[in-house]
């Protein structure tokens, strides 16, 4: 027999703050989405589930155990056996006592009524649930086939410090700001058998932000996302939350085939039952129907430090130019994505007074206001530039102009961060200047932008830091700015970066390298001719029809 984790911690004890939390993060998952789930999962009736173990890590007041009773006695009288032979087939635990007794009532009361003994019955019910913390186990006592459930919302910093401190050290992914539920994945992941599966709904904030990072790099490199079925306007629990919930399989396996699947508010229980079907029947890769749509996908994203967020469909395209394509910024290719000059002082650095120090010490520089137009319109701001070309500061006594200008600001530039760590370089910008870069032909991105908005500047200039910039030692600007002004390119940022009011989109560098390229060598004359006049004519429409050719699409998925 397999064996499952829930974890007991008797020697610690719960402290009422815990307890105000536990119980402000107690949300309770609808019945139907609990058959969804264990549907989902292959967790039915018709296979002896008394051989196999589920664990449910915070039962809450009981919302899938009684399903999970049901199933199981309707197993046990299908392959006639006891009920008490499904001792072992069920751990579940909750911090709270008052759980514990209500869901064994509950359980107790479901396998009465469907004819087992009342003795068998509570027997097995206070075998299967007891108190304590699924978190604070050791490894070797909870292994399982099945962990299901819908995880605690609770913000670490609501914990206790002791056992924060524990659960850190528990739990390595939990990291940050972390919400709890982070530790219960990686808790349930480890403790899997070789093929056993986990079925959660959950917040999936995870999938994306920071604090997330480190359960996204577990899974990647050592579980198979099988399934992420967002339900964020879905009718899914008793009250009314915010949860941006989303029903996550994953499996204890090498990476397989992927669903990526959304829904919409008429989502319920016989829509459910329609999507399970397709899920579990494996045949067509894509379904639209009016309350879902999913997509298969021969893999998930292998990137660890985001996933994507998009319609399935699109996800299914952007997977698959994952997979035949290279990343943007490649060392072959000598395709770099950078960010421009970070001052720590923008009043005194910059300045459009020609004649305010040497002439050698200005830099031009490129600002955002001179990319609106789609080309470069320069209105003549320069950097007041303390590096060499060597990529070491001035030595003040060679620019007596520079010198008299920096001393006049010399109390606001000592005051800085930068130069309190560096005192004898008082005068430094943050970042230094590499001037080589001033004399390539480079795109630049403007930080935030409703649409990708690539900007060729032939040379001369120097990009601000709320520039984003490509130089490359093999692509043609012109060709390259054609693929990045489409709307392929621009899918890729949409699915990554963080949208702003409004729908403005950060055209950062992480989200800038996440775009996928073909070979430079592998676009044919006529392609790359069609590429770089949309790019000189900033037409979107022609970008994207040439762009589609090259990356072999029909369409771009909405």
């Amino acid at each position: 027999m397999a064996t499952i984790a829930l974890f007991s911690t008797d020697d610690l004890s719960l402290p009422e703050s815990l307890q105000e939390a536990v119980e402000h993060g107690e949300v309770f998952t609808r019945a139907w989405v609990v058959e969804l789930i264990l549907d989902l999962l292959g967790y039915t009736a018709d296979k002896d589930l008394c051989d196999l173990r589920l664990v449910e890590p915070a039962c809450g007041r009981g919302a899938f155990l009684i399903v999970v009773a049901s199933r199981i006695s309707a197993s046990c009288h299908a392959h006639q056996r006891p009920i008490t032979d499904a001792f072992d087939a069920v751990r579940a635990f909750d911090l709270l006592g008052g759980n514990v007794e209500q869901s064994r009532a509950l359980i107790t009361e479901t396998l009465q009524e469907q004819g087992w003994e009342p003795k068998d019955a509570r027997k097995v019910a206070t075998a299967w649930v007891k108190q304590g913390d699924y978190l604070l186990q050791s490894d070797a006592e909870h292994r399982a086939d099945y962990v299901v459930g819908n995880p605690p919302y609770i913000r670490l910093e609501d914990v206790p410090d002791d056992r924060m401190a524990a659960y850190r050290r528990s739990c390595s992914t939990m990291g940050g700001r972390a919400d709890i539920y982070i530790g219960f994945y990686e808790v349930a992941l480890r403790s899997l058998n070789r093929g056993g599966q986990l079925g959660f709904i959950c917040a999936d904030r995870w999938m994306r932000n920071q604090y997330g990072q480190r359960l996204r790099q577990l899974v990647t490199k050592h579980f198979s996302m099988d399934l992420a079925l967002v339900m964020h306007d879905v009718d899914a629990f008793d009250e009314q939350v915010s949860a941006y919930p989303a029903i996550t399989l994953i499996s204890n396996k090498a990476q397989g085939a992927a669903v990526a699947a959304d829904t919409n508010r008429s989502f319920g229980a016989e829509q459910a039952r329609n999507f399970a079907d397709w899920y579990l029947k494996g045949k067509l890769a894509t379904v639209a129907a009016a309350s879902y749509q999913a997509a298969r996908m021969p893999h998930w994203f292998p990137e660890e430090d985001s996933w994507p967020a998009a319609s399935p469909a699109r996800l299914a395209v952007l997977e698959d130019l994952t997979k035949r394509f290279r990343l943007l910024e490649d060392t072959q290719t000598g395709t770099k994505v950078g960010i421009g000059i970070a001052t720590g002082a923008d009043k005194i650095f910059l300045t459009k007074n020609e004649d305010l120090v040497e002439e050698d010490r200005l830099l031009p520089m490129a600002m955002v206001r001179d990319t609106t137009s789609g080309t470069i319109d320069w209105a003549g701001t320069y950097l007041v530039n303390p590096w060499t070309a060597s990529g070491d500061l001035v030595d003040l006594g060679e620019f007596p102009r520079l010198a008299s200008y920096f001393e006049k600001h010399g109390v606001a530039l000592r005051k800085r961060y930068v130069a309190v760590k560096q005192p004898q370089r008082w005068y430094k910008t943050i970042d230094k200047v590499d001037h080589q870069l001033t004399g390539r032909q480079k795109l630049l991105f403007p930080d935030m932008k409703l649409r990708i908005h690539p900007v060729l500047d032939q040379h001369g200039l120097y990009p601000h830091h709320n520039l984003y910039f490509i130089v490359s030692e093999v692509w043609d600007m012109r060709v390259l700015g054609g693929l990045l002004l489409s709307k392929v390119a621009e899918a890729f940022v949409e699915a990554y970066a963080v949208k702003m009011r409004g729908g403005t989109l950060r055209f950062q560098a992480q989200y800038l390298r996440k775009i996928r390229v073909p070979e430079p060598t592998a676009i044919s004359e006529s392609d790359k001719t069609a590429l770089a006049d949309a790019f000189d004519k900033r037409d979107v429409e022609a970008a994207t029809e040439a762009a589609l050719r090259v990356y072999g699409l029909v369409e771009l998925p909405d």
